[in-house]
């Protein structure tokens, strides 16, 4: 038997023990999967939450299941250990819950990701994000900028920091760390990690942390946490600022600045006890871009802000933002939010960093913000010629720096520079 139809078979085996749920496994329309017990299953449909007529024969039935999702990958779950993240075979996100902790019998939550991950043209055609707004943070991607991704729950980080990560070059080495590996690069050196619960001993876990202390010594190109959510956050923060320059991972936050000031109250749960000044300027000197990501009230995901962390002023991290999405309301007809996502107006700091790299910028944005080099080279190279001009210009009987007609310039015994004679020139001869 070949290895594909072995895969086959195991592929097979493995949805038929999911019972009643494998139809909405296998459906590619949801995002969503919630069973609140046996008898309770809802599903989420661009957007919105609906309830099925799917039901499981018993809470024992719906326990396999769990059971068998957990232990495919490595995990346990059991009135000793009660809660569990995990995946599915494909990716899914899993989060499970039993008694006694789970009052009402057992729960399941499966985030589903498309089987063929987004590109960044979906997200486009899904206005989640314009193509400058894309274009921009590509060239800040292939600019080794460190991007967090901020948003609240099911905003889209995770597809969001799939498709970012998608804008790395394959020439360079990637490590990702994640508690439930989701990301699904396209890239071929990657390498995955992915953190471990404790045993039943409670001894053997690795914790987010540990991986991104290990991470530094496999000579990454760039570090891709999946999630900044404990004290990992203050040893992504000084990779970002000892030389590993592109790295990219997510928090929860409401706003960009919401998201930095959770980096600082992360950064204090690693247990060091770092003035906030110090945790500020690492911070400032480590981000260079969050990008905001909500979800709105008709259930559609868009990029809200994207803005450049400046510096420091005093005690205050300054930020600047680059795009904003401006919205006008709903739709009167289809109920959807209407708004644009446009440019700011404000030059980003990061610009002068990608002409220094030669990365292209979208016309419209290069418009918007030239490089100042180049213009003052234009200016230059302008004046020259003028000046070059202005030579040619000159009679061949004319006093150096002056071209015009015969009778404009100074007089020959007067130095050059000096313009008109001192006095009036319609004051009398010997005048007061």
């Amino acid at each position: 038997m070949s290895v594909a139809a072995a895969n086959s078979r195991l592929d097979n085996r493995y949805l038929e023990a999911l019972g009643p749920i494998r139809p909405l496994v296998e459906d590619d329309s949801l995002t969503e999967i919630m069973v609140n017990g046996p008898e309770m299953v809802y599903v989420e449909r661009k957007g919105k939450i609906l309830l099925t007529d799917i039901r499981f024969d018993d809470e024992a039935h719906l326990l396999r299941v769990i059971d068998t999702i957990v232990s495919s990958v490595g995990r346990r779950i059991d009135a000793r250990t009660p809660l569990c993240d995990a995946r599915l075979l494909d990716g899914s996100r899993v989060n499970a819950a039993i008694p006694p902790i789970a009052l009402d019998g057992p729960l399941l939550t499966i985030r589903k990701f498309s089987k063929d991950p987004y590109q960044v043209s979906d997200l486009i055609g899904f206005g989640t994000i314009t193509q400058e707004g894309a274009s921009f943070t590509q060239a800040c991607v292939l600019a080794r900028a460190n991007i967090v991704i901020s948003g609240g729950t099911g905003a889209g980080k995770t597809t969001l920091l799939n498709v970012c990560s998608g804008f790395i070059p394959i020439d360079e080495r990637i490590i990702t760390i994640e508690d439930a590996a989701e990301l699904q690069l396209h890239q071929e050196h990657v390498c995955r990690l992915e953190s471990r619960p404790p045993d039943v001993n409670g001894e053997g876990r690795v914790q987010i942390r540990d991986l991104v202390i290990n991470s530094l010594r496999m000579r990454p190109d760039r570090i891709v946490v999946g999630e900044c959510r404990g004290g990992e956050a203050l040893d992504m923060l000084q990779a970002m600022n000892t030389g590993h320059d592109g790295s990219m991972t997510t928090i929860h936050a409401n706003s960009a600045r919401d998201a930095l000031s959770r980096l600082e109250t992360l950064v204090l749960m690693a247990g060091m006890d770092l003035p906030l000044k110090a945790i500020r300027q690492q911070v400032a000197s480590a981000i260079n871009l969050v990008v905001q990501l909500s979800r709105l009230k008709d259930g559609s995901r868009k990029i809200t802000s994207i803005t450049e962390v400046v510096g420091m002023e005093g005690e205050t991290i300054t930020m600047q933002e680059i795009f904003r999405f401006e919205s006008r309301g709903a739709d009167p007809g289809t109920g959807k939010i209407v708004g644009e996502f446009n440019p700011t107006g404000i030059r980003p700091k990061i610009i002068d960093r990608l002409f220094d790299m030669g990365v292209p910028l979208p016309p419209r944005l290069a418009q918007l913000f030239p490089d100042r080099r180049q213009l003052l080279q234009e200016a230059q190279m302008a004046a020259a010629s003028r000046q070059q001009g202005n030579g040619a210009s000159a009679g061949p009987g004319s006093p150096p720096g002056f071209g015009g007609p015969a009778g404009m310039g100074m007089p020959p015994s007067m130095p050059p520079g000096l313009g008109m004679p001192p006095g009036r020139p319609d004051a009398p001869r010997g005048g007061r």
